[in-house]
């Protein structure tokens, strides 16, 4: 009797565990498209089709970034460092590509700037999976150090990238009426999505998240696997790099101080638990669109930019709030 009652409950939680993850997908796109309409009606011109497509393409950058920092939030981490880290990786690409500094062909100096990105994640993984550093001290002090190499590298100037096909990847048009920065975004979302959800990279990052020790006595290499995930983040921080500067075409080193908070907050809003364990790249791509349509809106009505952090602010907390009752939720099953 008792073999059979427990034969029925596991389909039983897991039909109902994912119930509760579409129901949150559900939710946070519902949110988005509330927030939409609303604007529609409170900001003057915003239902413009100019004005949906500058809102993604602002976001790409921030998106992009986010979906790197899925992967680290999954496992149940944090990097502190992605929005100085952007800034440095910016700079290196003014280095590379700018006529007044190395002027590199168009491939390699792309190819280097991957490479800094994945540097800046492998110093992040070292010192969180094999120092045993705190993944929020680790990344708070590659924040800084980011941020002063850039200012140094930079000599506190901006750099200019004037590289036509540098700045086509942002602002180029496949399609037309649609910046290429949006397609990247889209594809880049993707591939995400498929590490996370088809490879070993995406299903160790949410073993470890759920339970490392567990992870670890299955014969798991869990530093291994925890460093490999910041080097993933360490990639996408240096395409968000690249859509960055590439959209305005030239680099300030001391900007990027708060992107960070952005990026945490798009993938927080779209559902990826800050204990780690569960993580949803559809709605880190959604948790983006929300940022930003909230900053257009809001900035169309005229609202002054302080109170624009404040909503911000509020809305991060509404999901942190969302998140700890669901998982609350999820242990008494």
């Amino acid at each position: 009797m008792s073999a059979e009652t427990k034969t029925t409950e596991v389909p039983q939680t897991t039909v109902a565990r994912f119930v509760r993850s579409s129901l949150q997908q559900i939710f946070v796109f519902a949110a988005l498209v509330l927030i939409y309409i609303f604007f529609l009606f409170a900001a003057p011109n915003f239902a413009q089709f100019t004005i949906a497509v500058d809102i993604i393409q602002q976001s790409a950058y921030i998106g992009v970034m986010a979906l790197g920092a899925t992967f680290v939030i999954a496992t149940g981490g944090i990097d502190l460092s992605s929005g100085t880290g952007m800034t440095l990786v910016a700079v290196m690409a003014g280095v590379f590509l700018s006529g007044e500094w190395l002027n590199m062909p168009l491939w390699e100096g792309l190819i280097l700037t991957l490479i800094v990105g994945a540097l800046v994640g492998a110093v992040n993984g070292t010192n969180v999976a094999y120092l045993g550093l705190p993944p929020f001290i680790a990344t708070l002090a590659m924040m800084m150090v980011t941020r002063g190499l850039a200012l140094i590298i930079s000599g506190k100037s901006s750099i200019s990238i004037k590289n036509p096909g540098y700045s086509w990847i942002a602002n180029g048009t496949i399609i037309p009426g649609i910046p290429n920065a949006v397609l990247v975004f889209i594809l880049l979302a993707i591939l995400a999505a498929l590490l996370l959800n088809k490879t070993l990279l995406g299903r160790y990052a949410l073993a470890i998240g759920s339970n490392e020790e567990a992870t670890r006595l299955s014969g798991v290499n869990v530093k291994l696997w925890k460093l490999l995930v910041y080097v993933v983040a360490g990639v996408f921080v240096a395409l968000g790099a690249i859509l960055y500067s590439g959209r305005f075409g030239f680099v300030q080193p001391a900007e990027g101080v708060g992107f960070e908070l952005n990026v945490i907050a798009a993938v927080v809003i779209g559902g990826t638990s800050l204990a780690g364990g569960r993580a949803n790249i559809l709605g880190t791509v959604v948790g983006a669109l929300i940022m930003e349509t909230l900053k257009k809106g809001l900035l169309m009505m005229g609202i002054a930019q302080e109170w624009q952090f404040v909503v911000t602010g509020i809305v991060v907390i509404i999901a942190v709030f969302v998140d700890n009752v669901r998982r609350k939720r999820a242990n008494t099953v």
